[in-house]
C-alpha cells in the first residue's frame, strides 16, 4: 500500500474537507460563509485575522462531510500572513466583486501569487464571482478572460491539466449561485482525495 493510497485512506476515515475562503477585502467572503452555514448576515464587519467555521455537508449521494471553512482576512496588511494557513488544504474559495474594476489587476495578482504555492498546489479552486446581481457586474466570462483573471491564458499556464476550476457567479445576499459552487468544490475534492468504492 503506497503513502497516497494510506493518505486516502485515512482521509476517508475522517470526512473532512479543509477549505480557505481568500479574496481582496470587501469581496464578500464572510457573508459567503455566513450564508453557507445558515447566519444571519444582518451584521458584517471585515475580519481580521480568520475565523473559522464548520458546515456539516451532506452529497447528493449521501455521503456527510465536514467542511472546515477558514475564512481569512483580505486587507493589504493581512494578506501577507495567508501563507501560514496554506497547511493540508483540498480547497480554495477565492471570492471576486464582480462590480470592483479598478481593483481586478490586483485580484489577478494576488490569485497568480496563490497559484504558485507549492503547499496548494494540489487545491481545487472555486471562484466565487460575488455581487454578480448588482446593476452593471461583469460577468463569469469578464472575470477569467483576457481583460479579467486570463485563467486559460497565464493564470493557470501549466498547471491547466492539474488544477481543477470553476468559476461560479453568485451573490451571497440572495444566495444566488452559492449552493451550485459549493456542490462542485465538494464533489471535486472528494472525487480526487476519497476512495469511492
Amino acid at each position: 500500500m503506497g503513502l497516497l493510497t494510506i493518505l486516502k485512506k485515512v482521509k476517508e476515515e475522517e470526512h473532512e474537507i479543509r477549505i480557505l475562503v481568500l479574496g481582496l477585502d470587501n469581496a464578500g467572503k464572510t457573508t459567503i460563509v455566513k450564508r453557507l452555514c445558515g447566519q444571519s448576515i444582518n451584521e458584517i464587519e471585515p475580519t481580521l485575522g480568520f475565523t473559522i467555521h464548520t458546515l456539516d455537508y451532506n452529497t447528493n449521494t449521501n455521503k456527510n462531510y465536514k467542511l472546515h471553512l477558514w475564512d481569512i482576512g483580505g486587507q493589504s496588511t493581512i494578506r501577507a500572513y495567508w501563507r501560514n494557513y496554506f497547511e493540508k488544504t483540498d480547497g480554495i474559495i477565492w471570492v471576486v466583486d464582480s462590480n470592483d474594476r479598478q481593483r481586478l489587476q490586483l485580484v489577478r495578482s494576488e490569485l497568480s501569487t496563490i497559484l504558485k504555492q507549492e503547499r496548494l498546489a494540489g487545491a481545487s479552486l472555486l471562484i466565487m464571482a460575488n455581487k454578480n446581481d448588482l446593476q452593471g457586474a461583469l460577468t463569469t466570462n469578464e472575470i477569467g478572460g483576457r481583460n479579467g483573471l486570463r485563467l486559460q491564458e497565464e493564470l493557470l499556464q501549466g498547471q491547466t491539466n492539474t488544477r481543477h476550476w470553476k468559476i461560479q457567479g453568485c451573490s451571497a445576499v440572495t444566495k444566488i449561485g452559492l449552493s451550485e459552487g459549493i456542490d462542485w468544490l465538494v464533489n471535486d475534492i472528494t472525487d480526487r482525495i476519497f476512495f469511492t468504492g
